[in-house]
């Protein structure tokens, strides 16, 4: 009886937790009204964003108020539970503005919720008709999805009181001893970096609602744009250049930030996972616009340009675009989808399977051959380069990796299995369920207004299990249902 007490002590923190980050959300929601001075024809959209804003301050604050005593320290599979139960709750909140505005109806509202939290920048609005408040909600969700929901709105309130929080929502980069000072951190570099990003944009040319639209979407690798031709539609290299850096900086894992700005370069270019994303382009890249993209454009440099662009687009999971896919080779295709399925850096704001996961499966097959050319009796102790320094890696960190990643694979061939149910072509089902399933955002055409409801929810199941990955949802349904059959049993006594 006592633990089933404390169990229910803990569910009440829990409970409480999610009250602050409910509270947060009716904050957020606020945000998009400070253009409306600004947009004065867009008076008119402020009780869209108010309603939902007051209703879920107060409901925030009630249950603060009645489950939240004191703080505690709370494990990982309490965070986990925090994790999920907020990103669901987000997202039903955050897409309410766009079904009270009648604009979407549920689905599509939820799945724009969704794409913009997951930072994934698949749409189904069209941008030419929708109002600016409207579209910088889109980018204040990518903002605070790319930053980490929970992390940015607990765990600089609650401290030290967030580990199990802060690695619950995938977070392994803690820069600093503290886990508060690790956010601050973060948001930190984030915020300065999509300052800088703003300036910049605003210099190459664009307006300053598009700047910051834009400088959002790059660093957050969201992909959410104002324009229907995504960067394309701005046709300047110096955008393309600004949008590249970003998009780079946003796959780049926060910890690895805090050496480029100590100064540390060499121990920078050290890490295994940098050297693998910059190997992986430096081949791609080449071997895409020789082999498929020559002929298409006009000239080498236009080719070039949009070799560059798609491809370091593709693997930073952000889904800008300067171009369409239509005339492509399917040897381009394909490379896109590789590229989209293995994603970003661990711990940046990017989707996918992982750059490290992908490293250390390969760096695994190297370390196994050269086991077959030495005497048995020989001691090896394998490591890779982290930003925190070396890493000797356990054969139980491997499992794990591997098992992620036959997850990931079976998830992806049922997601493309349901777009071929609904007659889609093989090609075009692999690459949209790729840039779902690893947040990227590009698409061939598929997801659409018009896409039918069971191909957009699973592309919203896809989007939350590639944003918060497999185990998180795993773990805390576990204990959830566990938890429940056990206070169950309880009261039934």
């Amino acid at each position: 009886m006592i633990y089933i007490q404390q169990l229910r002590e803990r569910y009440q923190l829990t409970i409480g937790y999610l009250g602050t980050i409910v509270i947060g959300i009716g904050i957020a929601l606020l945000i998009p009204l400070l253009i409306v001075p600004i947009y004065k024809g867009e008076v008119e959209q402020i009780k869209y964003f108010l309603i939902p804003s007051v209703f879920s301050i107060v409901l925030g604050y009630i249950i603060r108020k009645a489950n939240l005593d004191k703080e505690a320290t709370l494990t990982l599979h309490e965070g986990g539970v925090i994790v999920v139960f907020a990103w669901f709750i987000t997202i039903i909140i955050s897409a309410t503005p766009f079904i009270l505005s009648g604009q979407l109806n549920f689905t599509q509202a939820m799945f724009e919720s969704v794409s913009g939290w997951t930072t994934t920048g698949l749409s189904v609005v069209d941008v030419t008709k929708t109002p600016n408040t409207f579209l910088l909600w889109r980018s204040i969700m990518q903002f605070l999805g790319g930053a980490g929901l929970a992390v940015v709105m607990l765990s600089a309130i609650i401290g030290p009181h967030g580990l199990g929080l802060y690695n619950a929502e995938g977070r392994s980069d803690k820069l600093l001893p503290d886990v508060a000072k690790s956010t601050k951190l973060i948001m930190t570099i984030y915020l300065s970096y999509i300052v800088a990003g703003i300036v910049l944009y605003i210099i190459a040319g664009m307006n300053w609602f598009d700047a910051i639209n834009h400088a959002i979407a790059a660093l957050s690798t969201g992909g959410f744009s104002t324009k229907v031709d995504s960067i394309g539609e701005f046709n300047s290299v110096a955008i393309e250049l600004i949008t590249i850096v970003l998009m780079f900086l946003g796959t780049i894992n926060f910890a690895a930030h805090f050496l480029l700005l100590k100064g540390e370069i060499k121990r920078f270019f050290k890490i295994g996972e940098i050297r693998f994303m910059f190997f992986i382009l430096s081949l791609a890249i080449p071997i895409t616009i020789v082999i498929a993209l020559l002929g298409i454009y006009n000239t080498l440099g236009k080719t070039i340009r949009v070799g560059v662009f798609e491809l370091v687009s593709a693997l930073s999971t952000t889904g800008f675009s300067t171009v369409g896919y239509e005339g492509w080779p399917s040897f381009a295709i394909f490379i896109m989808i590789a590229l989209m399925i293995i994603g970003g850096g661990a711990g940046s704001t990017a989707g996918g399977l992982k750059q490290y996961r992908v490293y250390i499966m390969l760096k695994s097959l190297i370390w196994n051959l050269k086991g077959y050319l030495v005497p048995r009796n020989t001691v090896r102790q394998e490591y890779v380069i982290r930003p925190e320094g070396k890493y000797y890696v356990p054969k139980k960190h491997i499992v794990e990796i591997t098992a992620f990643a036959t997850i990931y694979f079976i998830v992806y061939v049922i997601g493309v299995l349901i777009m071929l149910a609904y007659g889609f072509p093989l090609q075009e089902s692999m690459f949209e369920f790729a840039s779902t399933l690893g947040t990227v955002g590009l698409s061939v055409g598929i997801t659409s207004p018009d896409t039918p409801v069971l191909i957009l929810w699973s592309q919203i199941l896809g989007m939350m299990l590639g944003r918060l990955e497999f185990f998180v949802f795993f773990f805390a349904g576990v204990k959830i249902i566990r938890d429940t059959k056990l206070m169950a049993t309880s009261f039934k006594r």
